[in-house]
């Protein structure tokens, strides 16, 4: 049976855990998926048993690329289509980023290419599909040049749309089979930055949870209120406004508390920030799935105050946890969040409109419950993960037709 390959330059990730879960809703689908990794993860991102066997079954090309036999007959079995290899030369060469660093990068990737496309020959696989429109879409554009296996890629945002003719959107569009958008703005900047004939690849695929794993008991009686981040610790994630924000509030409602899952280069900056808060404000570093599941459960509710996002799963996973968020008004957020509805949207970068609404959400429990429900409905009919691999596993069996949301495969039988 020939095989769907899965690539994206870190698998398993600890952020990326989306992939996961779409990756396991195909192979229930009864798709054959091979999954791929540019370079391998280390043990931070292996904090689960899910994690741990994916990366068992993972195939890695930096491991591969140490190997110089390995390059050589990569080359070699490129070499057997001469007119192929010259082509995908040509399209590495036009389509990398500015500046002698970018075009010796591009050719990095190249190597990447050859070793990934004689991988997936190897293994009779029939499509390549790529997460995020980074140096990993740079591999699998030139993978499928290179082979003659289509690909496709998965646009998230926000990093790829700033840099949109570094990242060549343009080209990838053109060269993909389709363009899985995760939002209809993501899909919007698509359309801005490629020919308007390549429009009709570009279709809607949501990013998805398991709503069944974030339905658990929560603890009711108690005094103080638990506000929640999960996500990672960079200066993105406006997590400097959420501890100006946090204090603000705190001043006159002493009994809310924050505790914010994750890691990263901010990390050791905001542990300063937040140590007048003293145990007000605990930081876990990262947590497994299971463990993100439970303390989202034993929060009230999330705050996500990010100055620029995709259509980010942390919310859905709150959510689908029956809690309300408080989140930026950016990208795609207000596609799945309803001011005043399942949760609260604030400007980015406004201490005082986040502020406001952390001592609305604590002053008002029965609130809480009603947007939290109608969250947990709102990702349970358009989020759920297994909807979404289904409509994504229509595009791989070549059936999305012209279908915005194409209809989710089902397997016969």
């Amino acid at each position: 049976m020939a095989c769907i390959a899965y690539l994206t330059s870190l698998y398993p990730a600890v952020s990326h855990t989306f992939i996961l879960r779409e990756i396991t809703a195909l192979r229930e689908l009864g798709l054959q998926i091979e999954t791929c990794s540019v370079r391998h993860p280390d043990s931070d991102h292996l904090n689960g048993p899910e994690e741990v066997r994916a990366e068992e079954t993972t195939f890695y090309i930096l491991s591969q690329a140490r190997n110089p036999l390995a390059l050589i007959l990569s080359i070699l079995s490129a070499l057997k289509s001469p007119a192929r290899f010259l082509k995908a030369l040509g399209l590495a060469w036009r389509t990398a980023p500015p500046g002698l660093r970018g075009t010796l990068k591009q050719f990095f990737y190249f190597a990447e290419a050859l070793i990934l496309a004689r991988h997936l020959r190897g293994v009779g696989a029939a499509h390549l599909h790529n997460h995020f429109a980074d140096p990993s879409a740079n591999v699998a554009m030139l993978t499928s040049a290179v082979s003659g296996i289509p690909f496709s890629y998965t646009l998230h945002g926000p990093a790829e749309l700033y840099e949109p003719e570094k990242w060549q959107l343009r080209e990838k569009t053109a060269q993909a089979a389709f363009v899985a958008c995760i939002s209809h703005f993501a899909r919007s900047q698509a359309m801005y930055f490629s020919d308007p004939a390549h429009w009709h690849k570009l279709k809607i695929i949501h990013c998805g949870v398991l709503p069944e794993r974030y339905e658990r008991s929560t603890e009711d009686s108690r005094d103080e209120t638990r506000f929640i981040f999960v996500g990672r610790l960079t200066p993105i994630k406006g997590l400097r406004v959420l501890l100006e924000a946090f204090l603000e509030a705190r001043r006159t409602r002493p009994d809310i508390h924050l505790t914010l899952v994750g890691d990263g280069d901010d990390r050791a900056y905001l542990e300063g920030l937040a140590a007048p808060l003293g145990d007000a404000v605990r930081f876990t570093g990262y947590l497994s799935q299971e463990e993100v599941a439970q303390a989202l459960a034993d929060a009230d509710a999330l705050l996500l105050p990010s100055f620029a996002e995709g259509l980010p799963v942390v919310l859905m996973e709150a959510m689908a946890s029956g809690k309300p968020v408080i989140a930026t008004q950016v990208a795609g957020v207000s596609e799945l969040v309803e001011n005043g509805v399942n949760g609260w949207l604030v400007p980015a970068g406004d201490a005082e409109s986040l502020a406001r609404k952390i001592e609305h959400l604590a002053d008002n429990p029965d609130e809480r419950q009603r947007m939290g429900a109608k969250g947990r409905l709102r990702v349970q009919a358009e989020f759920d993960v297994r909807q979404e691999a289904a409509r994504i596993a229509t595009l791989f069996k070549g059936k999305g037709g012209t279908a915005l949301r194409p209809e989710p495969y089902r397997p016969e039988g």
